[in-house]
Formats: structure tokens, C-alpha cells, sequence
């Protein structure tokens, strides 16, 4: 695979992290013969959403794995794809903060509406979860937040200790901060179920004269 196929996302492309790291990463992209989300979606996260426009950070930790599956935004799925258990775990809380949940684990209509869904590494071996956890992404989930607090105070839904060490101390005053167990099957009920992150980022939103997000996507919902 050519690396003129990976290139920086242009509202981004101006993040240290561009100049400093992902050379060496993308050069080793390119000689790796199969990895995940691939060349077209490995900065899907970032591409149509530029720094001004996020409103809320949710960080994961890689891609899915498996094949067909990631889609690189953090804890999506492709369309038609089942629910991975934590994804499961986050539209059963969602029921019952907000009556509802999306029918579908696309979260494509997330991001639609500036939030960040931001993987802590952009990319990963078929099978092999965090085998790229080493290869230098580190810096840009850090860096990519920084650029978005210049523009307004965010909303931060940040699950599971790693989330919460990978992006420490950039939470301000001004920012919310709800910082729960992870929903994976292993840590959710210790504190995740009946967090309610979903009305509290609304709630504050609206308090901020910014529109509430949509997290159900319209009539599309899974109902109780």
C-alpha cells in the first residue's frame, strides 16, 4: 500500500503530532500487509470535523478488531454489524437515562453533531487488539483535544481509568467532566450503569446556549 494513501486530515493537519509522529507511524502502516480500520477510515474520526466544531470528547482505546467491524470512529460499528458487549452495555444505560437507544451501532450521527469519538490508537492488527497501542499514536488524541478547548469549553465523557490517565489534566474548570468505569462487561456496574452521561452532557450543553445532541438519532431507536 502506497502511504500517499494516508494522508492527514486537513483541518488537523497543523497538530504537532503530524510533523513529529505519524511519519514513522504511517511509513509503517504502509508496509504492514493488513490492519484495521484501513487507509480510508483510519482518520474518520478527525475528517469532517474540525476543531471548532467539537462540542463533546468521548474517548476509546483502538479499533475493533475483527473485520468489518471498526469503521474508526471510537466504539462504532458498521452499520448492520451486532453490538460488540460494551456498545451493548452504553445503549442499555442510554435506555435508561434518555427512554431509547439507536437501532444501530453506527455512530455516525455522533460525530455529525461534534462529538469527537476519538480512539487513543487509530489503528490495529486484525485479531490482535492493542497491538498498536506502542507504535506512537499517544500524542494525538492529547494534542487533537487541546486544538478543540481553544475554540469552547467541552464536554468530556471519559470511561475506564485508561481513558481517564490517556487524556489527564486537560479537563478545565470550564469543561464538564464525567469520568465513570468503562462499560465493558467486566467493569459496568461499578459505576457506569446509573451514570447517566447522556442527560448530564445535555444538560450542560443547554446551560452553554449550545443545542443539545441527538443521541438516539430520530425515530431510529431501540425502545424499551
Amino acid at each position: 500500500m502506497s502511504a500517499d494513501r494516508l494522508r492527514p486530515p486537513g483541518p488537523w493537519q497543523d497538530l504537532p503530532f503530524f510533523h513529529d509522529d505519524w511519519p514513522a507511524i504511517r511509513d509503517r502502516l504502509a508496509a504492514t500487509r493488513d490492519w484495521l480500520p484501513g487507509p480510508d477510515r483510519v482518520f474518520a474520526a478527525l475528517e469532517g470535523l474540525p476543531p471548532e466544531d467539537v462540542r463533546v470528547i468521548i474517548l476509546g482505546q483502538d479499533p475493533y478488531p475483527t473485520p468489518g467491524h471498526a469503521n474508526g470512529l471510537a466504539f462504532s460499528v458498521s452499520r448492520g454489524t451486532p453490538l460488540p458487549r460494551s456498545l451493548a452495555n452504553i445503549y442499555r444505560e442510554m435506555k435508561d437515562d434518555l427512554g431509547a437507544a439507536p437501532n444501530s451501532g453506527d455512530l455516525s450521527h455522533w460525530a455529525a453533531q461534534g462529538v469527537l469519538l476519538l480512539n487513543r490508537s487509530l489503528s490495529v492488527t486484525p485479531g490482535a487488539a492493542g497491538a498498536h497501542a506502542a507504535w506512537g499514536w499517544d500524542q494525538l488524541a492529547r494534542q487533537a483535544v487541546s486544538a478543540a478547548q481553544a475554540h469552547r469549553p467541552l464536554a468530556f465523557i471519559l470511561w475506564g481509568a485508561q481513558a481517564q490517565k490517556a487524556l489527564g489534566g486537560l479537563p478545565r474548570s470550564t469543561d464538564l467532566l464525567v469520568a465513570t468505569a468503562h462499560p465493558s462487561p467486566l467493569s459496568a456496574r461499578r459505576g457506569f450503569f446509573g451514570s447517566k452521561p447522556f442527560s448530564r452532557v445535555n444538560a450542560w450543553l443547554s446551560e452553554h446556549g449550545s443545542p443539545a445532541i441527538d443521541w438516539i438519532g430520530g425515530s431510529a431507536s431501540l425502545r424499551e
